[in-house]
């Protein structure tokens, strides 16, 4: 590889020393890289890298920061078709492997083509009103349904491909990918999935039950999570959120529509740590 997009984090690396030391290795030997400008989160088509500016003979995106930038990243670029290496400024990431002090080998890898590529599952969620198509996105790690406004729970009715199968009465419902088994969806209780599978994992967050646990589904099957009527018959208010950005409103009647999306993100691996390694580091040091 020889043609490289780097995509910096302002709060991480505020004066961009890391990411020029990157650069000028990188162009040291031989490479060519473009940098993405600083800027705000945006409102529009994509929400902090525009994918319009990336040079269409890129080999290899370098995401600088941690998990949530990639992720933020991931959701921007994906039809693009470009793999993403992630270097971690903070702790070791289960997505941003790379730490800093190892950057310099890692990037001697990726010019003499010494990586393995995974492929990582994306999940696509389309919220309906009656028939309308009011919002929908994708995500990396997860959709999560869940209240606004007032802290009480709410009753999410549930179908895996248009058959009813259960109704929670939660604060919230966790739609996760294999890859974001680690995120949010394990605080709640849900389970540790290796991110080459292909499934999807629905965990209710704050149940009031004492016998609802994770649900394990087929990556080719669709989940409909519809929000149900509040006490009284009231409209209740709820919020779907992708990866923890995107976030659309609903209200009692709206369901979200969520499948297996046909794009995947393209992950590099570098230190050829697997999963349960990395899994491994981070239990210990939890």
């Amino acid at each position: 590889m020889d043609r490289f997009y780097i995509i910096p984090n302002s709060a991480k690396d505020p004066e961009l020393t890391f990411s020029n030391m990157i650069i000028d290795y990188l162009e040291e030997h031989g490479a060519r890289c473009h940098v993405q400008k600083i800027t705000e989160k945006m409102e529009g088509p994509y929400h902090y890298t525009d994918p319009d500016g990336i040079p269409q003979d890129t080999q290899c995106i370098i995401v600088l920061g941690g998990d949530g930038t990639l992720l933020q990243a991931a959701r921007d670029v994906v039809h693009l078709d470009i793999p993403l290496l992630g270097i971690n400024l903070g702790t070791l990431g289960f997505l941003a492997e790379v730490d800093k002090n190892s950057v310099y080998p890692a990037l001697d890898r990726l010019l003499t083509d010494d990586y393995e590529l995974e492929e990582r599952m994306m999940l696509e969620g389309k919220i309906y009103r009656g028939e309308e198509l009011i919002g929908k996105d994708i995500a990396l790690n997860d959709i999560v349904i869940g209240r606004e406004g007032h802290l009480r729970v709410i009753r999410f009715k549930n179908y895996v491909d248009d058959s009813y199968m259960n109704s929670y009465n939660a604060d919230g419902i966790i739609i996760s990918t294999p890859t974001g088994s680690t995120g949010y969806s394990l605080s709640a209780g849900g389970p540790v999935v290796s991110p080459s599978a292909s499934m999807m994992i629905m965990t209710p967050i704050a149940p009031h039950t004492m016998n609802t646990r994770s649900i394990i589904l087929s990556g080719e099957e669709a989940v409909t999570v519809e929000i149900g009527e509040g006490r009284h018959n009231t409209i209740e208010k709820a919020v779907a959120s992708f990866d923890g950005d995107t976030q659309i409103s609903m209200v009692t009647g709206d369901r979200i529509v969520i499948r297996k999306a046909t794009v995947r993100t393209k992950i590099l691996k570098l230190n050829h740590l697997s999963f349960v390694e990395v899994l491994r580091q981070k239990m210990s040091n939890s």
